[in-house]
C-alpha cells in the first residue's frame, strides 16, 4: 500500500525523529506568531520604546512599537466614517431622533435652578461695582425676566441647532477627534466588534500551521537539505497570516454550496446524530460578514454610547472648528433677554454702550459653559442613546456586505502587509531555531 510505503520511507530516514517534530512545531510556532501579530495590531496603546527624531520606519517616533490601530486611529476612524457611518444617515436625522424638545426642557430645568447665581457671576465679573450698587428690587426684576424668557429661548435655540446641526458639526471630524483623543476607545471598539474573528484567526492558524508542517515534512523527505527548514517556515509564516485574514473577509458576498447532509450537531454527547441523507446548503462567506446581525447590535451600542452621543455632538458644536457659527446662532437667541426694556435700560445706563457690548460676549461664554453642564449628564446621554440605538442597529444590518466589512476591515488593511511580513520573519527565526535545536543534534 502507498501509505505503508511512505511510512517505511519516513521511518528509514536518518533524521526520522527530527522530521516528526516539524508538524507540531510548525503548528505551535504559527499559533504563537499569529497571536503576537494580533497583539501588535492593537497594543501597546501608547508608543513604547526609545524616541528618535525623524525616525524613518513604519511612521513610528523611534525605535520601539505602538499598535497599528492606536497609531493610526485618526486615519482608520476617518475611513470608517467615510465608508460606513456616513451611509447610515445624516447627523440632523440622528439629532432629531434624540427628541430635541425633551433635551431643551432638561437643559432649561438644570440651568433655571442656577440662573440667579449665573447672572450674579456674570455681572460681578464684568462690573461688580454696578451690580453691587443696584437695589435688590431691580435685581429681582431682572431675575424674574430671565426666568420667564428662558424656556422659550432654550426651546427655540435647540430647535434652531437641530435644523442647522449639519452646518455646525462635522461628524467625520467629531469622530476622528474623539478617536485620536481616546485611542483606547478605538482599540476597544475593534476588539468588541471583531473579537470572534480575532480568535478565529488565532486558532485556525494552528491548524493551517499543522497542515503546512506535514507538507514541509514530506518536502524534507524529497529534498533532505537543512536550509529547507527555515526557508519553508518563513513561507508558511507568510501564507498563514494571509490565509487567516483572507478567510475572515472573503468571499464578501455569500455563495451557497449544495452537499449531502447525513448528520447534525447536538448539545450533548456524542455531539452529532445521524439523519436521513438530504440535500443541504453550506453558506460560504467571510466569517465577519456572516455575523452581520450580531455585530450590528454591538457596533450600534458603541456608536450611540461613545461616538455619536449628545455630549460629543454638542461639545463639537460649542468648541469645534465651527464654534464661531454656533456662537452667532446662540447670540440671536440669548440676546433676547438683554433686549427686554428693564434689562436693557438698567444695564446700558450703568455700563455705557461699549461695556454693554462686551457684556454680551461674556454672556455667550458663560451660557456655553452653563449649557454644557446638563449636556454631560450621564442619565440624559443614556436616554438619548436609547432613542437612536434601534435606528443605528437596523441600518447597520441593512448595509451591503461590501459596506459592512468596512467596520473591521480598515484595522487589518492599514498595515496588512506588515502583519504578513512579520509572520514570515518570525517563521524564519523559529525555523532556524528548530534547525539548531533539533536537526543539528540529530545529525551529530
Amino acid at each position: 500500500m502507498v501509505a505503508t510505503s511512505i511510512w517505511q520511507m519516513l521511518a528509514e530516514h536518518p533524521e526520522f525523529l527530527a522530521m516528526l517534530t516539524i508538524p507540531p512545531v510548525t503548528a505551535f510556532v504559527t499559533w504563537l506568531h499569529v497571536w503576537m501579530a494580533l497583539k501588535m495590531l492593537f497594543y501597546p496603546i501608547k508608543f513604547w520604546g526609545l524616541r528618535i527624531p525623524n525616525f524613518p520606519f513604519f511612521g513610528l517616533p523611534g525605535l520601539g512599537w505602538q499598535g497599528i490601530v492606536p497609531r493610526k486611529a485618526g486615519k482608520i476612524s476617518g475611513v470608517i466614517v467615510d465608508q460606513t457611518l456616513s451611509k447610515l444617515g445624516s447627523l440632523e436625522e440622528f439629532f432629531q431622533a434624540m427628541e430635541p424638545e425633551q433635551m431643551a426642557a432638561f437643559i432649561t430645568d438644570t440651568v433655571d435652578k442656577n440662573l440667579e447665581p449665573l447672572i450674579d457671576e456674570i455681572m460681578l465679573e464684568h462690573s461688580g461695582a454696578l451690580w453691587g450698587s443696584l437695589p435688590y428690587a431691580l435685581k429681582r426684576r431682572i431675575y424674574t425676566q430671565a426666568h420667564q424668557e428662558l424656556p422659550d429661548i432654550m426651546q427655540s435655540l435647540v430647535t434652531d441647532m437641530t435644523y442647522h446641526v449639519e452646518d455646525l458639526v462635522d461628524m467625520r471630524q467629531m469622530i476622528v477627534n474623539k478617536m485620536e483623543s481616546d485611542r483606547r476607545l478605538m482599540v476597544n471598539m475593534f476588539l468588541r466588534v471583531g473579537q470572534h474573528e480575532i480568535n478565529f484567526i488565532w486558532h485556525i492558524s494552528a491548524l493551517i500551521g499543522l497542515i503546512f508542517g506535514i507538507i514541509q515534512m514530506f518536502i524534507f523527505l524529497v529534498v533532505p537539505q537543512h536550509w529547507t527548514v527555515p526557508f519553508f517556515a518563513a513561507i508558511w509564516g507568510l501564507l498563514t497570516n494571509w490565509i487567516a485574514i483572507w478567510m475572515v473577509f472573503n468571499p464578501v458576498e455569500p455563495r451557497f454550496i449544495s452537499y449531502i447532509k447525513v448528520f447534525e450537531r447536538c448539545d450533548g454527547f456524542p455531539f452529532i446524530k445521524l439523519r436521513l441523507p438530504h440535500v443541504a446548503q453550506f453558506r460560504f462567506q467571510g466569517g465577519f460578514m456572516k455575523r452581520q446581525e450580531e455585530v450590528s447590535e454591538v457596533f450600534a451600542e458603541i456608536v450611540v454610547n461613545d461616538l455619536v452621543t449628545l455630549e460629543n455632538i454638542m461639545n463639537e458644536m460649542m468648541y469645534g472648528d465651527r464654534s464661531a457659527q454656533t456662537r452667532e446662532l446662540m447670540k440671536s437667541h440669548l440676546y433676547q433677554i438683554l433686549e427686554s426694556p428693564v434689562v436693557r435700560t438698567t444695564l446700558r445706563m450703568g455700563l455705557g454702550r461699549r461695556e454693554y457690548g462686551q457684556l454680551k460676549n461674556t454672556i455667550i461664554n458663560k451660557s456655553i459653559t452653563a449649557t454644557m453642564v446638563p449636556l454631560r449628564d450621564p442619565e440624559l446621554n443614556e436616554s438619548r442613546a436609547s432613542k437612536i440605538f434601534g435606528l443605528f442597529r437596523d441600518r447597520i444590518r441593512a448595509l451591503s456586505p461590501y459596506e459592512f466589512q468596512n467596520l473591521l476591515r480598515p484595522a487589518f488593511r492599514e498595515d496588512e502587509m506588515t502583519l504578513i511580513v512579520l509572520g514570515g520573519l518570525t517563521g524564519f527565526l523559529a525555523g532556524w531555531l528548530h534547525l539548531v535545536l533539533v536537526f543539528f543534534p540529530a545529525v551529530q
